[in-house]
């Protein structure tokens, strides 16, 4: 009796083997080995299909294009899955949640909670090299305002005179528009006086529009490390003052998560980021007068250059 049921269960092994996909070197250390694919390289990241998501492994349907959208962290996102088709297990590092095929068990990515990133407030982080992908010109189209695609989203970056941050800023492909102003202080509707006096707790701060289609967060956070002295505590070059600190202010975990990432690639390479990180508060425009400062004058940023650092 024992002989025959090892025998189905070897049966029943070998069957399911082969429904099984064959898998390459690479899908098989990140689908088997759980490991991940490196940010922004995956084949779906940018994708912007109908259709349906499935298992590179098994084929088992996973997701509808119709939940998929851009949270700009590297890899495909989605806030819903097809019912029943993703297993929610422990991660190995006891903080995150592993998602799996609730089919064949290989591994997908992370889910994570309370980002705030759409109604839903759920993410599926998955690798693409997890995912194939069939497509279907029916598939209804995501009707809210987090469907991938053309999506204007701000950054706001805090680098000594906002004058220069504007500068390069508005060089970069992807940026629509660039507002200099003030953040971080208790004064509402500060004027540059109130600013320049360093009472008011402003920092002088550059609003940055960006279709975060064309030009990710990451490239943007990278930008502001290459152009300003991160290192600097008290301003930044010969403006020195509370309102010229290195800063940055964030809208979400997944834009901090990106910062601390790059901040600690800085570190090893032997810099002392001085950089602050803060929640974004209200932004107020500056006087039209500082607005494309050198763009009207002609003339170079006197504090700021470009530093080639990742």
């Amino acid at each position: 009796m024992k002989i025959y049921i090892i025998s189905i269960l070897m049966l029943f092994i070998v069957l399911n083997a082969k429904e099984l996909n064959t898998l390459t070197i690479d899908e098989t250390r990140v689908i088997v080995n759980k490991g991940t694919q490196k940010a922004f390289t995956g084949k779906y990241y940018k994708f912007n299909e109908n259709g349906v998501y499935t298992c590179k492994q098994c084929d088992a349907p996973l997701y509808n294009s119709s939940s998929k959208f851009d949270s700009g962290c590297g890899w495909p996102s989605f806030d819903d899955e097809i019912k029943g088709a993703i297993k929610r297990v422990p991660d190995a590092d006891g903080r995150r949640v592993e998602i799996v095929c609730a089919r064949c068990g290989g591994h997908l990515g992370h889910v994570f909670k309370g980002e705030g990133l759409t109604d839903k407030n759920i993410r599926h982080c998955v690798n693409s090299i997890s995912l194939n992908f069939k497509k279907n010109p029916h598939m209804p189209e995501r009707s809210d305002k987090y469907s991938w695609g053309a999506k204007e989203s701000k950054a706001y970056f805090a680098g000594g005179c906002f004058w220069g941050v504007e500068y390069h800023f508005e060089k970069l492909y992807g940026v629509k528009s660039v507002k200099s102003g003030y953040m971080g202080g208790t004064l509402k509707n500060p004027s540059y006086m109130d600013v320049v006096r360093g009472d008011s707790g402003h920092i002088e701060v550059v609003e940055v529009n960006y279709d975060s289609s064309k030009v990710s967060y990451e490239s943007l956070v990278k930008l502001f490390f290459e152009i300003h002295d991160s290192t600097q505590v008290d301003g930044q070059g010969p403006d020195i003052g509370k309102q010229y600190l290195s800063a940055i202010f964030t809208s979400n975990k997944q834009e901090k998560e990106i910062i601390f990432e790059l901040i600690n690639i800085l570190k090893k390479k032997g810099l002392k980021v001085a950089t602050k990180i803060y929640g974004v508060v209200d932004f107020y425009k500056a006087e039209n007068y500082h607005q494309d400062y050198y763009k009207k004058t002609g003339k170079k940023p006197y504090c700021h250059s470009y530093i080639k650092r990742f």
